[in-house]
Parts: C-alpha cells; sequence; structure tokens
C-alpha cells in the first residue's frame, strides 16, 4: 500500500507518559461511559453455530437439529453466538488547523482523545481496529488489529506523529481506505473538514464502508470576541488578513458566515450517507458522542 506507520527514535522524552495518561483516561471513559453503548450499536456480521443442548421448555421449535434429535431420541436445538468480531478503522486529521484551540483543547488534542477513546472501546469489544492519519497526503497506516497492545501503538503513533504536509486532503485518505480495507469496515473520520471537493470520494467510500464523520471545531471559528484589530492566519496556506473585531459589523458578518459553513457541512455530510457528531473543544466530547450512540441504537 506503500504507506506504512514505524516507529521512530527521535520523539520526544515524554512520548511515553503523555500515552500513559491518554490511555488511563481513555479506559476509565469507556469502562464508565461509553462501552455498553459502543456494544449495543456495532453488533457483529451475524450469528454463527456454537453448539447443540437439550430442548428446554420455551426454546424456539425452528432452531432444533433434527438430525441430532433422530439420533439421541430426545429434542436438541442449536445453540448460535453472535459473530461480533469487527473491523474499524479511525482516520485522524493531523494538518496543520488542527494546531488550533483557544479552550481547554486544541483541536489535535481533542482528535487524540477521541482516536484513543475508540481504539479501547473496539478492543474492549473484541474488534480489530486501525489508524490512518492524513493531511493533505496520507501519513500513516497501521493496519487492523486486536488487543490493548495494539491499541497503545496506536495512541503512540498518533501523539508521536510528526506530519510531513500542512494541509488537508480527505479524499486522498479515503482513497487510501477504500484500497486498503477490501472488507466492510466502521470508520470513524476525525476532521474538522477544512477541505472541499471530496464529496464523490466520500460518497463512494459510504456506500462500501459505515462512516461515522466525527466534526471538530473551535468557539472562535465560529464567534470572534471583540478584542479590537488582530491579524489572523490560515495554518494550513499560511494566508493573512486584518480583522477589525471592535467592528460589530464584521463580528457578525464573520459570525453568520460560519454558521453557514458549518451548516453546509452537516448538510453535506448527511446527504452523502455519512452520520455527523459534532464535537467542539470548549465541551465534553463523550455527551454528543453517546447522544449518538443511543439515537442510532434507536434508529436500528
Amino acid at each position: 500500500m506503500g504507506v506504512l506507520a514505524h516507529e521512530s527514535s527521535s520523539r520526544p522524552a515524554d512520548l511515553a507518559r503523555r500515552v500513559r495518561r491518554l490511555e488511563i483516561r481513555a479506559k476509565r471513559l469507556v469502562a464508565e461511559r461509553l462501552i455498553g453503548q459502543y456494544g449495543s450499536v456495532f453488533r457483529g456480521r451475524g450469528l454463527e453455530f456454537s453448539e447443540v443442548r437439550e430442548y428446554q421448555p420455551g426454546d424456539d421449535i425452528r432452531i432444533i437439529d433434527w438430525n441430532v434429535t433422530a439420533r439421541m431420541g430426545v429434542p436438541f436445538v442449536k445453540k448460535f453466538v453472535e459473530e461480533r468480531e469487527l473491523t474499524v478503522l479511525i482516520a485522524t486529521d493531523i494538518s496543520a488547523s488542527q494546531q488550533f484551540g483557544t479552550a481547554s483543547l486544541t483541536k489535535a488534542e481533542l482528535a487524540a482523545e477521541l482516536s484513543a477513546l475508540l481504539a479501547f472501546a473496539a478492543v474492549a469489544s473484541n474488534d480489530l481496529v486501525g489508524l490512518l492519519t492524513f493531511t493533505d497526503r496520507v501519513e500513516a497506516f497501521v493496519p487492523p488489529a486486536k488487543g490493548p497492545r495494539h491499541a497503545l501503538r496506536l495512541v503512540r503513533e498518533l501523539l508521536g506523529a510528526r506530519p510531513a504536509g500542512r494541509g488537508t486532503d480527505i479524499g486522498a485518505a479515503l482513497n487510501y481506505i477504500q484500497r486498503a480495507l477490501p472488507r466492510r469496515a466502521i470508520v470513524f473520520l476525525i476532521s474538522d473538514f477544512m477541505d472541499d471537493g471530496f464529496e464523490a470520494t466520500l460518497r463512494s467510500t459510504a456506500r462500501r464502508h459505515d462512516v461515522i464523520a466525527l466534526a471538530l471545531g473551535d468557539p472562535r471559528e465560529v464567534s470572534l470576541p471583540s478584542i479590537g484589530l488582530v491579524e489572523v492566519v490560515d495554518p494550513e496556506t499560511g494566508e493573512r488578513a486584518w480583522l477589525d473585531t471592535g467592528d460589530e459589523r464584521v463580528r457578525r458578518g464573520f459570525d453568520e458566515q460560519a454558521m453557514a459553513a458549518t451548516s453546509e457541512r452537516g448538510y453535506l455530510l448527511k446527504s452523502l450517507g455519512v452520520d455527523v457528531v459534532s464535537l467542539a473543544t470548549d465541551q465534553d466530547y463523550i455527551a454528543p458522542l453517546t447522544a449518538y450512540l443511543q439515537a442510532r441504537a434507536r434508529r436500528h
């Protein structure tokens, strides 16, 4: 496939501590608030035969194993268990715009916490889980696998990432996913979606996989404070501009444009067959995530 993640000896000395802190927090949140929701919403591919046992009053007669019943002389029924194993891919945007944040977290930190949470939720449910990080290119791909050690590898890869690109190309990430995952998977696409031109690729990806968009934002991206003349910089392109935030018309125009862009993004994603969960750096991310899972459970 061309892009495989690798361990790097040049990572910061505190990486292990950061990974450990995130591991502890993610595992606690999974155990306390997420695992029941996750397991009930994301089910396996069906039922597989487990064993036979003697018929008991109340058993569905449609599951009687007539061959065993004939041999044993008493009724036996087939026992099935859910084929639990799923494939989950966490596709995380690590472009320059993700470094923005004016609240308790940057968007990059929020993305890392979400990725860790989803990785450990998948592991707790015995699912395969992988990671793809992207900017204006695919930065790294860790193929789906099982187990807590593998989940820790994903967290290390994300926290230790040193992206080569600065921009955002969601279409390139989705094309890679389609090549890398031949079987149907659950794809969590974590991004601020500051990109365009990916609509056709997202539509085709959503037909093949169950795509859930976790759309990240910061309060200052949708509402400007009145702090006078400020210079704003696009972190991905380096483009600069001056804004007079003391002018109410400027603030109102910015707010209206930002709200329209957010609404348009949500409508676009939903129209492409993608579920959307909007998350912000200044708010608890567990509440909207569990609300989404509850709503999805009711739908299905």
